[in-house]
């Protein structure tokens, strides 16, 4: 293909992408492989109001409901877990105590299936969709061998600030093996290879890896797309996770992971009045699949600071604990201690 043929092509992708934007997030998440089992998956939030976010950690055996409605799926949690969450009714972001992280970004372009009367399969809400997964799975290959299945019929909501509440799925094990899950005209996708390191909103996986195959040929080194739209985000986050350099040293690494994610992020004062979609970033997290380790990054507070999973206990533990991020407090440093025993969070309910 030559290079009028791939300008012509990404037109027409870009022509489409543009055609779908709506009032939603504008997420990135990319993920860091390096040497001696290196793995860090590194995520920003971005949205057009105070999302409310708080950190909580939820131990083994706590009993689910899936918030759909009378068929609701059911289920009681095999493993433990640290989560971010959106508005107090949903987790968007976290890791369990295998190291598997899942990070849930708005999609558009979403359709999910639909249930008719008197269909008897399980429901489950968006707001519960990435616990769902922290709660039963070690890595990857489990958690693709078990949804291709379709356990449950995914149910959108409408946010709390009155936005469609659909979006698409990233997880990443300790080994590096990632997946993307997303529904599209109501069927079930799924991306599996450890290649896929990058994900953000707009337009569908496969066209955001179509976009990104035609930088490529242009030559990212010289020349690469600025804006904070979702698929300049992708090309700018595939190109800097892929020439960060290699190493095991567990603070470098984090670093390296910390500077590609901000890199992505919009600034306050970036946002587009007409288009919501792109918004400034609230917060993001590191996740260091191999040294066990959760850090948060506010962008309305000074420092970054971290949970050391290393130190929970997720089978003694019987409670559900939360640390309070929302408002403003200002914390450093690990944060264990910080925690404060909560009742949990009740999932979005999707009708």
């Amino acid at each position: 293909m030559n290079y009028q043929e791939n300008f012509w092509r990404l037109g027409a992708i870009v022509i489409s992408f543009l055609t779908c934007i709506s009032n939603a997030e504008a997420c990135t998440r990319a993920v860091y492989l390096g040497p001696q089992n290196t793995v860090i998956t590194a995520r920003s939030m971005d949205w057009s109001s105070d999302v409310g976010s708080n950190i909580w950690v939820f131990p083994r055996g706590m009993e689910r409901d899936g918030a759909a409605g009378a068929n609701s799926i059911k289920w009681q949690a095999k493993y433990g877990s640290v989560i971010t969450t959106f508005f107090e009714v949903a987790t968007v972001d976290g890791i369990n105590e295998k190291g598997l992280v899942a990070n849930l970004l708005y999609l558009a372009e979403s359709v999910y299936p639909k249930l008719t009367k008197g269909d008897t399969r399980k429901t489950i809400s968006i707001s519960a969709w990435a616990q769902y997964v922290l709660d039963h799975f070690a890595t990857v290959n489990e958690a693709v061998e078990h949804l291709r299945k379709e356990p449950f019929i995914l149910q959108q909501v409408t946010t709390p600030d009155g936005h469609p509440g659909t979006g698409h799925l990233a997880i990443t094990d300790k080994s590096g093996d990632s997946a993307i899950f997303e529904y599209i005209d109501g069927k079930l996708v799924i991306h599996h290879d450890k290649k896929y390191q990058v994900m953000t909103n707009s337009p569908t996986f496969d066209q955001q890896l179509a976009i990104n195959a035609y930088w490529q040929d242009v030559g990212p080194s010289s020349m690469l797309p600025g804006t904070s739209r979702a698929a300049d985000r992708f090309v700018r986050a595939s190109y800097y996770i892929g020439i960060a350099p290699q190493t095991a040293d567990q603070l470098k690494a984090t670093t390296y992971s910390f500077a590609v994610i901000r890199d992505t992020s919009v600034p306050f004062g970036g946002s587009m009045p007409n288009k919501p979609n792109i918004a400034a970033t609230l917060w993001r997290t590191v996740s260091d699949q191999k040294n066990m380790l959760y850090y948060f990054d506010s962008s309305t507070a000074p420092n970054v600071f971290w949970l050391d999973l290393k130190e929970i206990d997720f089978a003694s533990q019987k409670d559900s604990m939360r640390l309070l991020v929302s408002g403003g407090p200002t914390y450093a440093g690990n944060t264990i201690k910080e925690l404060q025993v909560t009742p949990p969070f009740k999932f979005l309910v999707a009708k």
